[in-house]
Order: structure tokens, then sequence, then C-alpha cells
């Protein structure tokens, strides 16, 4: 069975990227999505959105007897006394276990230690994207021991960055004995690239393929990213964010505040080529954390955990 596990709706509503305007991460419907998805060849359809389930819970309230819809929430959590965002992909979320991890988000290590009471598949994605040395990436590998799965293709990261997690993946062995299972998503913010990327495996329904990624058996399949991507992602959210301000799609602003959110927007458009610029940018440093990283793994780690030669961090 195939299903991309990483994929964002109109409830990924936090964009942190000027906060004033209060733009979406994301203007996708729940069902547009789900249509997406299965018309790209999806058996079946996870809603991942940024720190909330609503997305899932509107396409089951539009799909009440679906058995193919995955109830999933990318979880924002941050590495404890550092900068560094972590970000958990949960499959198979409830709303008792969403509210219960909200309070443990600030230390990854406790978060994980919910979901695993809680008997739940999980992954850690984009294992690299916010790492900048912020802390000796020794420590920072701690997190390989917590979580089951690595996001292993990621749909807007660069080839080198998902071909460097593989090899994490089959070197690491986790102080439990247990070979770290893989997913791969789009990571969409825009319907273009919803499928695309995808996880493939073996099951006759919903809970057989969740089983099979426990067991190791998931295998990533699909495209790779790069700057072009994330630009594409970007230009297509602020088409959807100019249509909302115009009274297409929600309704975030009112008033005054979507008076001046429009004139930001007609004030931007000579500088609409930022979007790429900054682009390019991210995906450049990803390249040189990326190469960093891999040069500072040793071949042949020790069999619990990866052996680091640091020259700086």
């Amino acid at each position: 069975m195939r299903a991309d596990l990483h994929v964002h709706t109109h409830h990924s509503t936090v964009n942190r990227t000027l906060p004033f305007l209060r733009s979406r991460d994301c203007y996708s419907r729940p069902f547009n999505v789900y249509l997406t998805a299965k018309s790209r060849g999806m058996d079946l359809v996870a809603i991942t959105d940024h720190d909330s389930i609503n997305g899932a819970l509107e396409l089951l309230e539009q799909l009440p007897d679906s058995r193919d819809v995955i109830v999933g929430e990318e979880v924002t959590c941050w590495f404890p006394d550092t900068s560094i965002e972590v970000h958990l992909g949960v499959y198979g979320m409830t709303e008792a276990l969403h509210r219960d991890v909200q309070p443990l988000r600030k230390n990854v290590f406790e978060a994980a230690a919910l979901l695993r009471d809680a008997g739940v598949f999980f992954s850690l994605n984009h294992l690299f994207h916010f790492y900048r040395g912020q802390t000796p990436l020794a420590n920072y590998l701690r997190v390989l021991d917590i979580v089951p799965a690595l996001e292993a293709r990621n749909g807007a990261m660069l080839r080198s960055q998902n071909e460097l997690i593989e090899r994490i993946v089959a070197e690491f062995v986790p102080s439990s004995g247990m070979r770290l299972g893989v997913v791969a998503g789009s990571d969409a913010h825009t319907l273009r690239r919803v499928g695309r990327t995808w996880t493939e495996a073996p099951g006759r329904n919903r809970e057989e393929f969740l089983e099979s990624l426990r067991r190791g058996l998931g295998r990533p399949m699909g495209n790779h990213g790069g700057a072009t991507v994330i630009s594409g992602d970007a230009y297509g959210v602020i088409g959807r964010y100019a249509a909302s301000l115009a009274g297409w799609g929600p309704r975030d602003h009112r008033g005054w505040h979507r008076a001046a959110c429009l004139v930001a927007v007609a004030a931007s458009i000579p500088v609409q080529f930022f979007p790429i610029v900054v682009a390019a940018a991210g995906k450049i440093a990803e390249r040189r954390e990326t190469g960093r990283v891999r040069r500072a793994l040793r071949p042949g780690a020790a069999p619990s955990a990866f052996s680091v030669t640091e020259k700086h961090t």
C-alpha cells in the first residue's frame, strides 16, 4: 500500500514569517487533499497538520465511514536547552493524546516518551532541517534513541539530505536493539505536490500498513526536493493568502487589519522574486550542513551509536 505521510491542510495555521500578516502555512482543504492523493495512487491518506488534528477530523466528518484516512499530526517539539525544533510525525493520533502531548512539547524526550507509552507509531521528520550546530552533533543524535522511525525521504528536502538519513537508518542501531523504521512524505503545503513522495509498505488495510511500518517494512518512494520546490509552495501559499484577503478562502482578517494586509501585498509585488532567493539560500545552507554532518559521521559506526568527529559546532 502507498501513503503520503507528510501533508498539510489549512488547519496548519501558524506561519511565523512576518506574523503581522497572519498567513497560514497552507490553504488546502482536507477533502481536496484527499481527492488529490487518491488521484495520484495513494491507498491511504494521512493528514499531518502542524500541532493540530482538526484537518483529519474535518475529513472524517465528510467521510464518516472511511477506512483509508490516517489521523496524523506533526508535533512541534524542541531539543531541551537549545533553539532546535524537532518535528514528530504521529500516526493514529487521538484527541486525548493530542491534548496530553501539548504541555510536553518543550522537551522532545518527554513528548516521545508519552507517545511510546500510548503505543502510537511516530517518526522524526527531516532530522537535520533545523540543526545548525546549536549543540554538539553527538548530543543531538541522542534523539535517534527515542524514536521508532525517521522520515527518510521528504519531498521538500535535498536528495543529499534524504540520502544521509537513509544511511543513518541503515547503520544506526538504537540502544533497544531494534532497527529504525522509515517513512516518506511530500511535506506538501499546496496540492501540486501531494502524493508525489510517499511511503510503501505491505498491508491490506490501514491497520496492517501501520503495523508494517512498526516492523520496519516501510520504503521511501518518489520525489526529492530543492529550491524550486520550496519556492513553488511559497508562491502557492502567497497566492492563496492574497485570495483570502479578497474574500476567497478562510476569513482570517477583519477591518483595518485586512486593509493593511492588502496594502502590504500590493506593495510586495515588485519584490516577488524574494521567496525564490530565500529558498535558494536555505538550500545552500542545507547542502552545507549535510556535508558537515556526513564528514562528522565516521564510517563503520559503533553498533549502538554513531562515532562522531567534530572540528566545530
